[in-house]
């Protein structure tokens, strides 16, 4: 007879798997918890053993002990958590429940999520194996054991007469389905089965697992035959110590004489049940978990789209199409559950936390399209946008429409009290100035900046010097410095210029001020370019408000309210999660306004959805505005901060912009459009495609492949079409491609995306335009003269002031975001095509510190629009028994 103990081998096995997941993944690890409700001696040698194979293969096992006061709703709850847990892969309760309640065990057993039930007793588990279908559940553990420890005798099952002894949940009933599924004829004996020896007499293969001491006895068992015994009992022994010794439910040295092979207990099929749990553990949800989650490897389905032509309003489209539930989305996409917040079912947030998982996994390609962002079907593929319209149209939209552009997930509404909190501040500092108490519960909560800006935290007042306590004290703000406006999320003309302060309670402290548009505020701009949690409250404890009348920059950290901004913003940093159309995911997160700002989408939306794609996906980024504007700004600004480097730009370009490029007539909003643009007219078009040519040689000056996506219209011609296709691959294009998503989706951009696989592997060298060491002015002057094509600039007395103040305080190296209309290459909105023999006129500069970056404005530009003659709100409404909104489109 062969004595079998075979999990020796087995753990080896697990942890060589192991060692190989973790170099698929450093950053994953099996993980395992085991839940206990009181105290049981045995059930703490079981969980002993347990918790060390776990580590020894590598296994991150958790003892998660409750007391045997625990209530059934208090386990319940536990296990509910460990089931929104990420990072467990398998939960086992440990029976029996060791409580002084009265505890429904099936109830507990029943509520472990089955994909989490590595010990298989869940009636979903249960009624799967029942069934069959081995392939889809979890097997029990013990019963697993026993299968694996009779393989190992080179015994075949099939055919085989077998034999359970015992019919308990978690041995004798699945070890039934398993041998009859293994093609044996089994017999289940039991309590109040007669003439059990003669039934065990008949067993090829005699599995035992009814908890009573050498119940079995050898003269029974066939000759040759395999034994496995399951049992687990105690019985007196005055030789041994304790007074007791472990025996199975079969004598075994009776036994051993009959059988080919048998189990010894202890040794057998004990460290057997815990070597499956392991590959429980290992085998099936770990392996499971990293290939639902492996970069790259979407398992998505997509919505098919219904064309319809003519093709109906952007309003009409989206309502037709049901989007998918936002939570299956994604995880379609990779997104773990407890990464991802729900807000309704077509909006979510992704938490950071998400970076950190996938820290170690290749970035996909990175797009970024200037113009507008472009729908494509192609590979893995995420869209980023900015926030503030721009859902696309068409057949090429982000869904649903309302949503998106309504109050989305209340990032704005955040960037606002955020923004007024500090203009609140400001006010609140200059009427209390000189009047504050040294107190130790005030300092506590202050960061005092030193002249050179590096800061220090001091809690005792008696460790401050003279200059420090008078810094705290009185700020001393120049009233006229103030840089800081208020925001507001409404087109309000009237709020261009405002007095404060005009109450008696304000003592005289009026002062003229503004609003501007909640997008222009600095907040917006510092959620785009932050990269974490940690550097947002950096950021925003560097802005800069004004400049107190020693000519020192007061920063929202000197009025100690940079704390209070990070609370406000914590949820706002998070991306919304939304979806195209047909399905595919759009991170929809930060829009910066893009004459004043960078205009680009969020670098924390970029750089999960590139961990997302994996190394073979794209990821589509928004720059707004013109090449001249959103994408050098992309360039200089964004990359800088994020340290990510694109793969291609795609150049949107349409023959009615052309032509306007080319000397065609003022469009005006709500008349027809003139015969110029609706009709073919390849002079006016040709004369046009010049500014298309200097918006390539404006991407080329970054050494990025550049590929030119042609938007056509109904009214587009075929050689209007294929002459701005000439002319762009003329000019030094990767290649440019017609594209008709507006009208058939992204069967439309299929071409456009066939460019851009080419383009993003062909040789680039990017580079930044200019290095941020030079002086403000240097740099100010290689944008304008190599990306707008000025002669040269003229700074101003306000703006030569300012480059002298910022250079002094120590903001010179900072990169440059230009202010500018983004009508024409020049400052002037008027000139069109490529203007050329000017100089560009910086009026002034202003500081954006906490974000990052300066910006000089050239010519005068509104930052907060007005309401037209008839504004659109006359044409909104809810219908109060669907809840649709009507008129906002």
């Amino acid at each position: 007879c062969e004595v079998m103990n075979l999990s020796g081998k087995v753990r080896e096995r697990l942890k060589k798997d192991v060692a190989e997941m973790k170099l698929k993944d450093p950053n994953f690890r099996p993980g395992l918890v085991v839940l206990q409700v009181g105290g049981r001696e045995d059930s703490n040698l079981y969980i002993s053993m347990k918790l060390k194979a776990a580590a020894e293969i590598g296994i991150n096992a958790t003892h998660m002990k409750l007391p045997k006061t625990a209530t059934e709703e208090e386990i319940l709850h536990s296990i509910t958590e460990i089931n929104e847990n990420s990072a467990v892969h398998g939960l086992l309760v440990q029976l029996p429940l060791d409580s002084i309640h009265k505890i429904d065990t099936e109830k507990v057993t029943n509520a472990v999520a089955p994909e989490k039930d590595v010990d298989g007793l869940t009636s979903i588990n249960a009624g799967k194996l029942a069934r069959g279908d081995l392939g889809d559940c979890f097997i029990p553990c013990t019963p697993n054991g026993c299968m694996e420890l009779i393989r190992q005798t080179g015994v075949s099952v099939a055919g085989k007469r077998a034999v359970v002894i015992g019919r308990s949940k978690i041995v004798g009933a699945p070890m039934h389905d398993l041998l009859l599924w293994s093609h044996a004829t089994v017999t289940t004996c039991h309590s109040k089965t007669a003439d059990l020896a003669g039934e065990v007499g008949k067993a090829d293969i005699l599995v035992v697992g009814i908890g009573k001491a050498e119940m079995v006895k050898g003269e029974w068992i066939k000759k040759g035959a395999v034994v496995i015994d399951c049992g687990i009992n105690h019985i007196p022994d005055e030789t041994k110590s304790s007074g007791k010794r472990v025996v199975g439910d079969v004598h075994f040295a009776s036994a051993k004489e009959q059988a080919g092979f048998i189990t010894p207990v202890p040794g057998g099929v004990g460290p057997m049940t815990v070597a499956m749990l392991m590959l429980n553990t290992v085998y099936t949800e770990s392996f499971r978990f990293l290939e639902r989650h492996e970069p790259g490897k979407w398992n998505i389905s997509y919505t098919k789209l219904h064309l319809q032509t003519p093709v109906p309003s952007d309003i009409a489209i989206s309502r037709s199409c049901v989007p998918k539930p936002i939570d299956h989305l994604a995880r379609e996409v990779g997104l773990l559950t407890d990464e991802v917040e729900l807000y309704g079912k077509t909006k979510a947030k992704v938490q950071l936390k998400t970076i950190k998982r996938l820290q170690t996994q290749p970035d996909g390609k990175y797009v970024v399209v200037t113009g507008y962002a472009v729908s494509t079907s192609f590979c893995s593929v995420f869209l980023i946008l900015s926030t503030g319209g721009a859902a696309g149209g068409g057949y090429s939209q982000v869904i649903p429409m309302e949503e998106f552009n309504l109050h989305l997930t209340g990032d704005i509404h955040a960037i606002t009290a955020a923004n007024n909190l500090v203009a609140a501040a400001i006010d609140a500092r200059m009427f209390h100035d000189g009047l504050y108490i040294l107190s130790l519960s005030l300092f506590a909560s202050l960061v005092l900046s030193n002249p050179d800006q590096q800061t220090q935290k001091k809690t005792d007042p008696s460790t401050l010097t003279e200059e420090e306590i008078t810094r705290f004290a009185r700020l001393d703000i120049e009233p006229s410095s103030i840089t800081w406006q208020r925001v507001l999320d409404t087109n309000d003309r009237f709020l261009r210029k405002i007095t404060v302060g005009q109450s008696p309670t304000e003592k005289g402290h009026t002062r003229e001020a503004q609003f501007d548009i909640t997008v222009a505020s600095e907040i917006m701009a510092v959620l785009a370019l932050t990269s974490s949690l940690e550097d947002m409250r950096q950021r925003l404890a560097k802005m800069v408000v004004a400049t107190s009348r020693s000519g020192q920059p007061i920063t929202t950290e000197d009025l100690g309210v940079s704390g209070a901004l990070t609370v406000l913003m914590k949820d706002a940093i998070k991306p919304n999660l939304m979806q195209t159309l047909e399905g595919n995911p759009v991170f929809v997160h930060a829009g910066p306004f893009a004459n004043i700002a960078h205009g680009n989408s969020s670098i924390l939306a970029d750089k999960i959805a590139l961990k997302l794609v994996g190394p073979e996906g794209f990821v589509v980024t928004e720059a707004g505005f013109g090449a001249d504007i959103g994408m050098e700004k992309f360039f200089n600004i964004k990359c800088r901060y994020s340290g990510l480097r694109p793969h291609v730009v795609v150049l949107v370009a349409t023959v009615r912009a052309l032509k306007m490029h080319g000397g065609g007539p003022t469009v005006t909003a709500g008349m027809p459009l003139p015969k110029e643009y609706i009709e073919e007219n390849l002079e006016l078009l040709e004369k046009g495609c010049s500014n298309m040519r200097k918006q390539i040689e404006n991407a080329q000056h970054f050494g990025v492949p550049v590929v030119v996506a042609v938007n056509a219209f109904k009214t587009d011609t075929e050689a209007e079409l294929d002459l701005i296709c000439s002319i762009a691959k003329a000019a030094g294009a990767f290649d440019a491609v017609r594209c008709s998503h507006w009208a058939e989706g992204g069967a439309g951009a299929v071409a456009l995306g066939q460019a851009v696989q080419r383009a993003s592997v062909a040789p680039s060298n990017f580079k930044f335009l200019y290095d941020l060491e030079l002086p403000i002015a240097d740099k100010i002057r290689i944008i304008a003269q190599t990306i707008y094509g000025a002669d040269d600039i003229e700074l101003l007395p306000e703006a030569q002031h300012k480059v002298e103040l910022y250079t002094k305080q120590g903001f010179s190296s900072l990169p440059i975001c230009m202010a500018k209309t983004h009508l024409s290459l020049s400052h002037e909105a008027d000139k069109k095509g490529v203007p050329t023999g000017y100089i560009l006129p910086i009026r002034d500069i202003r500081a954006s510190v906490g974000a990052g970056f300066l910006y000089p404005l050239v010519g005068t530009m509104p930052t907060i629009p007005g309401l037209p003659t008839r504004p659109c709100f006359y044409d909104i409404d809810l219908d109060p028994e669907t809840e649709q909104v009507n008129g906002l489109f």
